[in-house]
């Protein structure tokens, strides 16, 4: 303290004004007194983050905050993110009570969005639905288990095997051996806040995205409705990669919002990255933070 005044007076004396000879006078504290800084860094980060957990916003990355700071492009994905995640099969043609069972005991053993949506459809119908042997889930494609008549899968077009345009039809498909395709529509709704969320942060001058694994009918209604710019549907993992990629390219700082289970590689590309508190566990574990509610 002696040493900083000293500076002060001195730069003071030589015709420095206030504000130079102050610069200098803390300067002599930082480099005599590091173990000050070194305090209050930390206590800085501490009361931030324990003022955001009391406002249901977990920050689990040690320098999250910093990077959250930093961002200027938010990507949102769709189903359970910018949606409540609460599917409904949607009310249609009729789909025989064994078909579904069957699907259902594929869909049981995923935490992805339509295929819990496709257990709840059916237990709703009185179904008994127990998960068959040997599962094997692909991350943005879907799920196949083997049978004695030969492999049985439930996901989108591609994986089942359809042509592109089915995409549009179905937002889930399901084949079975000796048998047609049987896809499955679903309802979904945005978050309450959802609109006025994405309106808020436009005005705050972020540049907003939405893309989703989902059909591109259902993403453009979702995008619309809420207000983005700019959304894609149909979008793999790697896809999700690349338009991250592709903004750092650009030089732009990328905050992805995410949960489902084909999100997580996203989730560690960005340059920060957000996790609702009802994603998959990997979501929440690659995220910098974790937010609880709406």
């Amino acid at each position: 303290h002696l040493l900083g005044l000293i500076t002060f007076v001195a730069w003071i004396a030589v015709g420095a004004g206030w504000e130079p000879a102050l610069t200098h006078a803390i300067a002599v504290l930082i480099i005599t007194c590091p173990c000050a800084l070194a305090l209050a860094v930390p206590a800085v980060q501490v009361a931030a983050t324990s003022r955001l957990f009391g406002q249901g916003t977990i920050v689990k990355a040690a320098d999250g905050l910093e990077r959250l700071a930093e961002v200027d492009t938010i990507v949102f994905d769709k189903t359970g993110t910018l949606t409540t995640g609460a599917l409904r099969l949607r009310a249609g043609p009729a789909v025989r009570d064994d078909v579904l069972a069957e699907a259902a005991t594929l869909a049981v053993s995923s935490k992805h969005p339509y295929a819990q949506a496709l257990v709840r459809a059916g237990r709703e119908r009185g179904l008994t639905i127990v998960a068959a042997d040997g599962v094997r889930e692909v991350a943005g494609a879907g799920l196949s288990a083997a049978t004695p008549d030969g492999e049985m899968r439930l996901g989108s077009a591609a994986w089942v095997g359809l042509p592109d345009e089915h995409k549009r039809d179905a937002s889930l498909w399901y084949v079975r051996p000796g048998q047609a395709p049987v896809g499955f529509q679903f309802e979904d709704a945005l978050r309450a806040d959802a609109v006025q969320v994405i309106a808020d942060l436009k005005a705050a001058g972020y540049a907003v995205e939405l893309l989703s694994g989902d059909r591109q009918e259902a993403v453009e209604a979702a995008a619309r409705t809420a207000g983005f710019p700019r959304w894609q549907g149909g979008a793999r993992p790697d896809t999700k990669l690349h338009r991250l990629q592709q903004l750092k390219d650009q030089g732009h700082l990328a905050l992805m919002v995410g949960d489902g289970l084909n999100d997580a590689p996203a989730l560690a590309t960005g340059h920060a990255s957000l996790s609702p508190a009802s994603a998959v566990d990997v979501s929440q574990t690659a995220a910098d933070a974790v937010f609880q509610g709406e």
